[in-house]
């Protein structure tokens, strides 16, 4: 090779170095250039992702929470007030036997004086024990004075300005279906012709449901027009007028009212019961009466 050849040689090898270098740095940041975009979106799709499976873990854990407050508040109404409930109810009866069994009766004036005028009676105060047989033959409470919430998480509450047992007019007596003893819960069980029977301290009352016995039907041949069991508003008190549903008329004869809240674990409407008195009053002393004899 001659001295020019290797010249050229030497010169074409100086220039293809830089070239060579220069390319491969431009194949390179071309390569970069095409790589990062596609890492950043990966890590976008991974924020969102990130956000998401967040929001749906909150949500979850919130529901959990809702799920156990609203276990815990069943476990409270259902269980808890029950259990405070029989020690006031048990405490109410033992109050109202020992009252009896001292000569006095809250209903009237003075110790065991039948027709004496009524006294202003304390809220809360027990005033008789109410036995539905429909309802099982060991079913009893003792019913209290007043409707307000202190007075109905004792047990039944007798509406202070209706009839008192055995009078002409409307006995109206208010409970709880659900907690606090749940003393009407299955009130839904009662049929035409069922007893309810209120003990006093000289004597015992027996009301009958109103309706047909044969038929079940709680409207056929009932008095005025009063059924034997309705659902209504809240706000509809006439029920426990005199006479029931009919507000303003005189009352001809005793009766009685029972009112709960309906259906079950809603206070939405209120179920009502009508019976009337029938027979005479049969003497405490006397024992049981026959509707107390066996269950229907």
């Amino acid at each position: 090779m001659s001295s020019d050849e290797t010249d050229d040689a030497d010169r074409a090898g100086q220039h293809s170095g830089p070239e060579s270098t220069t390319e491969a740095d431009s194949r390179s940041a071309g390569a970069t250039a095409v790589i990062a975009p596609d890492i950043a979106h990966s890590r976008t799709e991974q924020t969102v992702g990130d956000r998401l499976r967040t929001g749906i873990r909150g949500v979850g854990q919130t529901c959990i929470t809702a799920g156990v407050v609203i276990l815990l508040f069943v476990v409270y109404e259902l269980w808890f007030t029950d259990y405070v409930n029989a020690g006031q109810q048990k405490d109410a009866t033992n109050k109202l036997e020992h009252a009896w069994k001292s000569g006095d009766d809250p209903l009237v004036g003075g110790p065991g004086k039948p027709g004496d005028k009524v006294r202003s009676i304390p809220l809360g105060t027990g005033i008789a024990i109410i036995r539905i047989p429909r309802l099982g033959l060991d079913y009893a409470r003792t019913v209290v004075e007043g409707t307000n919430t202190a007075d109905l998480d004792i047990g039944p509450g007798h509406y202070t300005n209706s009839a008192l047992p055995g009078q002409v007019g409307n006995l109206a007596i208010a409970g709880h279906r659900v907690g606090k003893g749940s003393p009407f819960l299955d009130l839904d069980k009662l049929r035409p012709g069922d007893a309810i029977v209120i003990e006093t301290k000289t004597s015992w009352f027996t009301y009958r449901v109103l309706g047909d016995r044969a038929s079940g039907s709680f409207t056929a041949g009932t008095p005025e027009g009063i059924p034997g069991r309705e659902i209504v508003d809240p706000s509809d008190v006439k029920v426990i007028a005199a006479v029931p549903d009919h507000p303003g008329q005189s009352p001809t004869r005793a009766m009685i009212t029972l009112t709960t809240c309906h259906p079950k674990f809603s206070a939405q409407q209120r179920m009502v019961i009508h019976g009337v008195l029938v027979g005479k009053p049969r003497p405490r002393s006397a024992g049981l009466p026959s509707a107390l004899r066996s269950q229907p």
